[in-house]
């Protein structure tokens, strides 16, 4: 049974186009669980759920699934297992989804027939999968059903057109029903077809906090409370249960807050590994990991360690609240094309998470950046940089360590 998954797939599009109900037809989860996605109806925070894909073998040949029986009872042969990451696309979040994309393989690139192609996030999104070069991309066509079939095809045109000249110009489109589970076995079969990474399996391991949690229901006795958990995606090497590991920046420990900041590494062991149900006594780089852990639920709680980065103790890099960045710019027609400026606000995806920086000094392609926060960074990471126009915060680019 393959009980860790081999690929981090990312649900990437426009707001309103179908990712969720997508995902929720894979993986028959609906990731939308945080409180205020309920309330507002959209993602606000990256949701994630496992699936195993599986081999149904018939007579007009193999289909592929994610159900536990085949059409005809018998049982599917398991083929790979996959986390899905599902991204939000609304503008204003789009600093989650670039978070989000460092810790992605590859990318369904959602996009609804039901509007013209390509949406401003639409374009925004392939921006992203250009710019931190996510190769592995299935665009999947969504609400066909809303308009037809002539229409469904001059949409197609248009997502071949608009994806033209780009690193993803020869994706596969696969159009589907989501909602009615309508060619989504087509989805699986790209999925399947999709070559896994190459992972770094021998360096030190690194995992970004994607999502954290208090697990112990309210009433808990004291003697029954668990620590708190952790959960995100081993980027290289293997975490083993009954390691020692650290957590950092950590804990901010400045007894005035307004000052520059001073934090403490958290250190604690590895109590639990889980992937999906399955619980594990190694997790390699690939796939959604839960690590349970002995760390006072109430830093956890509420994704409160999301952006931080574990390691083993004494091997992470020391935080920093500055950085000098080799910057990379985006050509973008729709933003003005102007010099940084002394003291300018900068909206950056470290890792998984998102953190104002000021520009200290720019220079070319060299980027000087002071934190409003602590951060660690692993020098492999790429830093996506967003600036502010007209009251929106704009993706201008990328940023890596010098």
């Amino acid at each position: 049974m393959l009980k860790q998954s081999e690929f981090n797939i990312g649900t990437l599009g426009h707001v309103d186009h179908g990712k969720t109900t997508l995902t929720s037809a894979i993986t028959h989860q609906w990731t939308d669980t945080h409180s205020e996605s309920v309330k507002r109806s959209m993602t606000i925070k990256l949701g994630y759920a496992d699936a195993l894909i599986s081999r149904c073998e018939g007579k007009e040949g193999a289909r592929y699934t994610t159900e536990e029986k085949c059409q005809d009872g018998s049982l599917p042969t398991p083929v790979r297992r996959i986390s899905l990451l599902d991204a939000p696309g609304h503008e204003t979040l789009m600093a989650t989804a670039i978070a989000g994309s460092s810790i992605i393989d590859a990318a369904m690139f959602v996009i609804s027939a039901s509007e013209p192609c390509p949406m401003p996030q639409t374009r925004e999104h392939l921006m992203i999968i250009n710019a931190l070069n996510i190769s592995r991309v299935i665009v999947v066509q969504t609400k066909i059903d809303i308009v037809g079939i002539e229409k469904a095809r001059q949409h197609y045109n248009q997502i071949k057109q608009f994806l033209k000249g780009s690193k993803i110009e020869n994706a596969p489109i696969v159009p589907v029903m989501a909602n009615k589970n309508v060619n989504v076995d087509a989805v699986l079969e790209e999925i399947v077809n999709l070559k896994l990474p190459e992972r770094d399996l021998k360096s030190d391991p690194v995992m970004y906090v994607a999502r954290s949690f208090d697990v112990n229901r309210p009433g808990t006795q004291i003697k029954d409370i668990k620590g708190g958990v952790i959960g995100g995606s081993i980027i290289k090497g293997r975490f083993k249960v009954g390691e020692e590991i650290e957590i950092r920046p950590g804990i901010n420990t400045a007894k005035d807050k307004t000052k520059r900041e001073s934090y403490e590494p958290i250190y604690t062991k590895v109590e639990s590994l889980s992937a999906g149900k399955y619980q594990l006594d190694e997790a390699q780089a690939g796939g959604l990991i839960a690590i349970g852990t002995e760390i006072d639920p109430a830093l956890t709680k509420a994704d409160g360690l999301v952006g931080q980065i574990v390691g083993l103790a004494g091997k992470l890099p020391e935080p920093t609240q500055s950085a000098e960045l080799q910057f990379v710019s985006l050509n973008r027609n729709d933003i003005p094309k102007q010099a940084f400026r002394d003291g300018e606000p900068l909206l950056m995806g470290v890792g998984t998470g998102t953190v104002v920086g000021y520009v200290k000094k720019a220079r070319k392609d060299r980027l000087s950046v002071d934190f409003k926060h602590m951060i660690c960074i692993d020098k492999d990471a790429k830093i996506s940089v967003l600036r502010n126009f007209s009251q929106r915060w704009r993706l201008s680019g990328y940023g890596t360590l010098r």
